[in-house]
């Protein structure tokens, strides 16, 4: 089950970078919002983490964690900030990916 709440962490991880993303592009009130969002995600994530870390290993789960954020991060601001696509790129993503399989896998928990 921790596992799971420490995937769900990280994808509110991709949630608050996202958030911060739209911060940069907007200005008024939209920003305020786009901050709000921000703060709520990056609170629920470290709630999450928190709670994950209780019986996994820290070392794993924080590198899982940033894992999936670091992807995720990479993948909206590909799809949604126009971030370039380029072969290193999208090489580094999968081989992180990889990597963040392999801890889970070597994983005790």
């Amino acid at each position: 089950m921790n596992w799971i709440i420490l995937i769900i962490a990280g994808l509110f991880e991709v949630a608050f970078a996202s958030c911060l993303g739209k911060v940069k592009e907007t200005t008024g009130t939209p920003m305020y919002f786009w901050f709000a969002g921000f703060l709520i995600s990056l609170t629920i994530s470290m709630l999450l983490l928190m709670k994950a870390i209780q019986t996994l290993p820290i070392g794993t789960a924080y590198a899982v964690w940033t894992g999936i954020g670091a992807v995720g991060t990479a993948l909206v601001g590909i799809l949604f900030f126009r971030d370039p696509v380029t072969f290193w790129r999208v090489f580094f993503m999968l081989t992180l990916i990889g990597s963040v399989a392999g801890l889970k896998a070597v994983s005790a928990h």
